[in-house]
């Protein structure tokens, strides 16, 4: 370990390798909020955030777990398809809080072409934010409604045991691996429907009912002549 009087010790997350402060000022100083996207294994998450002196502030976020609950996503959550629906999910629920506008924050994560991260990215495109980015990056739509993996499944159905074993979180959740673009295209059109402004039902006012005119009873008739006389 270096030492000496000028020596300065690096930020802890810069030691343990989870934050480049270089790039993250640089995010900071543009002033506009982040897409935040970071993956694992099994599981994606995109989140819009924003600086602050006081630290990060989360606006709106948006996890894969969401696609399960809410949506009646059956597929693997850690795939291109997934990714591209939390970024769609993530950008329309940034544009209804009237955040349109945001700079993409991969973190550590490599900019490989036609990666998850960038599918994340163009869902929230899709979803009408305004975010810089290089067409070349993103993926094809193929890819991204899952064709490549309908394709891999029907050419592994061959080997019945390989084809159980790659795609049993598919078969126990009773979906077709090689149904997966038309599943992609109906969880998409749930999550959009969501966040169409629902109609009010006009309620029918009720009719006016006429006031019964009274009619001076005979007393009171009677007693106007008695004093009349």
């Amino acid at each position: 370990m270096a030492k000496g009087p000028r020596y300065r010790l690096p930020f802890r997350r810069r030691r343990e390798g989870k934050t480049n402060y270089r790039i993250r000022r640089a995010l900071v100083i543009s002033g506009k909020p982040r897409l935040v996207v970071r993956g694992s294994l099994n599981h994606f998450m995109a989140q819009i955030v924003k600086a602050k002196p006081q630290g990060d502030e989360v606006v709106v976020s948006a996890h894969t777990r969401e696609l399960i609950r809410n949506y009646c996503w059956k597929a693997h959550c850690g795939n291109l398809p997934s990714a591209y629906l939390i970024g769609f999910l993530c950008g329309l629920k940034a544009v209804a809080k009237g955040v349109k506008e945001a700079i993409l924050d991969i973190g550590l994560h490599e900019p490989v072409k036609g990666a998850r991260i960038f599918a994340a990215l163009k869902g929230a495109v899709d979803a009408g934010m305004s975010i810089p980015h290089s067409e070349e990056k993103l993926p094809s739509d193929e890819r991204i409604q899952g064709v490549h993996i309908a394709e891999y499944a029907q050419t592994l159905k061959t080997v019945p045991e390989e084809y159980e074993k790659q795609f049993a979180h598919y078969l126990a959740k009773k979906l077709s691996p090689e149904k997966l673009p038309q599943h992609f295209a109906k969880v998409k059109e749930k999550i959009l429907l969501s966040f169409k402004p629902k109609k009010a039902e006009k309620t029918k006012k009720p009719a006016k009912t006429k006031k019964p005119i009274k009619k001076p009873s005979r007393k009171k008739k009677s007693k106007r002549r008695k004093k009349k006389e």
